[in-house]
C-alpha cells in the first residue's frame, strides 16, 4: 500500500513539474502571440498591389459557398479569388461554376490529375500558384471564412514579413470537436515558443543555431507569402510529398532566411475543420503520426507522458476522495494547473470556458487514436482522406 502511495506521489510530482514549465511557456505565448485583428490597414489604397486568394477544394460542397462569399467581400481594393476543384466527386464543381458565371474576379480552375509523387493538397496549391497573378499569395482552406478586413490586415503585416500564418478561431458543432480540437491550440501555446518562429533563439550556441528551423510552424488553413519568398522556397513543390506540408513550409522559410510571423485569428479568420466525429477521426488519423516524425518510440513516450500529466491527476483525485487526504490535496495542484491553462486558451479564442473540463477526455481520445495509428503503422494500412490514400 505504501509503495503504491509513493508511486502515485512521484507521478503527481512529474505532472506538476511539466505543468509548471508549460504554464510559463503558455503565459509567454499568451502575451506574445499577436492577434491579426490588432494590425492596422495601409491608408494609401491607390498603391496597393494585387493579391491572389488561393483556395484548394476537394469535395467541399457543404462549406465552399461560405468560404468564397467571405473571400469576395474583402474590403481590400485589388484582389482575385482562385478556387481549384481538385477532381471533386460531389457538387463542388457545380457550385463553383455558378459563382464564376456571375463574378468577374473569381476564377474556377479544374485540377489536373495528381502525379504519383505528390500528395493532394500540395499539388492543388501548386496549380493555384501557377495561375495566380498577385504579388501576394494567400492560401486558405475551403472550410475557412474571413472577416472583411482580413486581407487588408494581412498585406499590412507582410510589409515587415516575408510570410505570415494565422491560427483561426475554431468553431465547434459537436461534443467531440469541442473536446478534441482545443488540444491542438493547447500544444501550440504550451510547447512552441512563438517568438522563435519569427526570430532565431540567440541563446543557443552558434553550432546549434542551424537547428532554429525546428522552432518554425505554420497553419495551412491560412498562410500568406510575398511572391518573392514563395519562389525562394520553391513553393509547394518543396513539400510535394509532405503530409504536414504547412509545418514544412514554415521550416523551409526559416532555412531560407525568410521572416515568418505567426498570428492568432480571433475576429479575422474563422474555421470549422470537421463536420462530424467520423471526419474528425479520419482527419487526425492521416497526420497524427507524421507530427512526431513517424518515430514510434517518441510517439509512444509522449503518449505515456500525456497519460501521466493530464489523466492520472484526475484519476488519483477521484480515488483519493475515498481515502488519502494527502494525495487528494497534491492532486489538486496539477488538476488546477490544467484547468488554469485551458481557461487562458479558451478566453483567448472566445470558447466556452466549460470546455476546459473536457481536457482529459480529449487526451484519452488522442490515446485511442494513437493505438489506431500504431496499428496502421505496423500493419502497413494506409489512411485515406476525401477518397485518396495517403
Amino acid at each position: 500500500m505504501f509503495a503504491t502511495f509513493r508511486v502515485m506521489e512521484i507521478l503527481l510530482y512529474i505532472s506538476i513539474i511539466y505543468l509548471v514549465l508549460t504554464s510559463c511557456m503558455l503565459l509567454w505565448n499568451w502575451f506574445g502571440l499577436e492577434a491579426l485583428s490588432s494590425v492596422g490597414i495601409s491608408p494609401d489604397a491607390g498603391k496597393l498591389p494585387l493579391v491572389s486568394i488561393c483556395i484548394p477544394a476537394r469535395n467541399e460542397e457543404s462549406v465552399i459557398d461560405r468560404c468564397i462569399t467571405s473571400a469576395l467581400k474583402q474590403n481590400y481594393p485589388s484582389f482575385e479569388v482562385l478556387v481549384l476543384d481538385d477532381n471533386s466527386t460531389d457538387r463542388t464543381s457545380i457550385i463553383l461554376e455558378e459563382f464564376s458565371d456571375i463574378i468577374a474576379n473569381l476564377h474556377h480552375l479544374d485540377g489536373k490529375p495528381k502525379p504519383d509523387d505528390w500528395l493532394g493538397k500540395p499539388w492543388a496549391c501548386h496549380q493555384l500558384s501557377e495561375q495566380a497573378k498577385g504579388e501576394y499569395l494567400i492560401f486558405i482552406d475551403a472550410d475557412v471564412w474571413l472577416e472583411e478586413d482580413t486581407v487588408s490586415k494581412t498585406i499590412k503585416a507582410l510589409d515587415s514579413n516575408d510570410a505570415i500564418t494565422v491560427w483561426p478561431k475554431q468553431h465547434f458543432g459537436t461534443f467531440w470537436e469541442a473536446a478534441v480540437l482545443p488540444l491542438v491550440y493547447y500544444s501550440l501555446y504550451t510547447l512552441l515558443p512563438a517568438k522563435y518562429v519569427e526570430q532565431d533563439p540567440k541563446w543557443l550556441p552558434k553550432r546549434l543555431q542551424q537547428t532554429s528551423p525546428e522552432f518554425a510552424a505554420a497553419c495551412g488553413q491560412f498562410i500568406a507569402f510575398t511572391r518573392s519568398s514563395y519562389k525562394k522556397i520553391n513553393g509547394h513543390k518543396s513539400v510535394k510529398d509532405e503530409v504536414l506540408e504547412d509545418v514544412e513550409l514554415g521550416k523551409n522559410l526559416k532555412r531560407n532566411k525568410c521572416k515568418l510571423k505567426m498570428f492568432q485569428g480571433v475576429e479575422t479568420v474563422n474555421c470549422r475543420m470537421y463536420q462530424s466525429h467520423s471526419q474528425l477521426w479520419q482527419g487526425f488519423r492521416k497526420n497524427f503520426f507524421a507530427g512526431f516524425g513517424n518515430n514510434a518510440l517518441y510517439f509512444i513516450t509522449v503518449g505515456l507522458l500525456h497519460l501521466i500529466v493530464f489523466v492520472l491527476p484526475f484519476a488519483i483525485a477521484a480515488l483519493a476522495l475515498l481515502g488519502s487526504k494527502e494525495l487528494l490535496y497534491l492532486s489538486f495542484i496539477p488538476v488546477g494547473l490544467i484547468i488554469f491553462q485551458r481557461l487562458l486558451i479558451d478566453f483567448q479564442f472566445k470558447w466556452n470556458p466549460l470546455y476546459s473540463l473536457l481536457h482529459p477526455i480529449g487526451v484519452l481520445w488522442f490515446q485511442a487514436l494513437a493505438i489506431r495509428v500504431l496499428y496502421d503503422y505496423y500493419t502497413g494500412k494506409k489512411a485515406s482522406w476525401k477518397g485518396r490514400y495517403l
